[in-house]
């Protein structure tokens, strides 16, 4: 039997729920079966866990700042109200129960602010040091800059090299990161890249997009999948 992955959507303003088909094919593409997860079902959470051998929460919108007591900064983007509280209590739920969690781009930041932790509503204006392209103007298989990796952590084990090359989209990123996470990769202007779980549970996020480098045979991306995929198996 293939581990059954939920996947979160992204929903438009129109009320619409959308899924790129690279999140779909990564979660096959590793063994795993996807269950897309529409926007909305906080009421049945439990049962969603249930079904769930692990959790995928994909990119996005930005978060809406009252869910860190911030107001808005003048550079938020579109933020998705009923999202983010789908996918906040999807998050901390998942959380109690042990099993696997990837989180991706805007996933990363759920992540955080679902324990309690806080982001910057926009890494440009709200950094006083030199920041890197963080929303690149190439192709989406395409890596735009490197990032650290912490020797002995779970990333580094699963890339086989303390520095890799990762694409990006990403204007919000992490700035306080609670007890529950530790930061174990960052890119060469600070910004928190990847977060691992401090418990025994298999939580994973990551500030890059390795569905789309996977697309593409990127190795570590692919790798990266095929572990998260593994555990869910276990």
């Amino acid at each position: 039997m293939k581990p059954v992955i939920g996947i979160t959507t992204d929903v438009q303003q129109d009320g619409e729920n959308i899924l790129k088909n690279t999140y779909v094919q990564a979660v096959i593409r590793a063994g795993g079966l996807p269950m897309i997860v529409p926007v909305g079902l906080e009421q049945d959470v439990e049962q969603l866990i249930e079904m769930f051998d692990g959790l995928l929460l994909s990119g996005g919108n930005d978060i809406n700042p009252m869910l860190f007591n911030e107001e808005p900064h003048e550079y938020l983007g579109v933020v998705s109200p009923s999202r983010d509280s789908s996918e906040l209590e999807l998050a901390r739920r998942m959380l109690k129960t042990g099993k696997p969690i990837l989180g991706i781009c805007r996933g990363l930041q759920v992540l955080n602010v679902a324990v309690g932790g806080t982001l910057y509503q926009d890494l440009y204006k709200q950094n006083d040091s030199p920041i890197l392209q963080h929303i690149q103007k190439a192709p989406n298989t395409h890596c735009s800059h490197y990032v650290q990796l912490d020797k002995g952590s779970l990333l580094e084990s699963i890339a086989g090299s303390e520095r890799i090359q990762v694409n990006s989209y990403h204007h919000q990123s992490l700035k306080e990161v609670p007890s529950d996470f530790k930061v174990t990769a960052v890119a060469s202007d600070g910004i928190v890249e990847a977060i691992e779980s401090t418990h025994e549970q298999f939580v994973l996020g990551v500030q890059w997009h390795p569905e789309a480098l996977s697309a593409a045979g990127d190795a570590v991306s692919l790798r990266i999948f095929e572990r998260f995929i593994s555990e869910c198996a276990n």
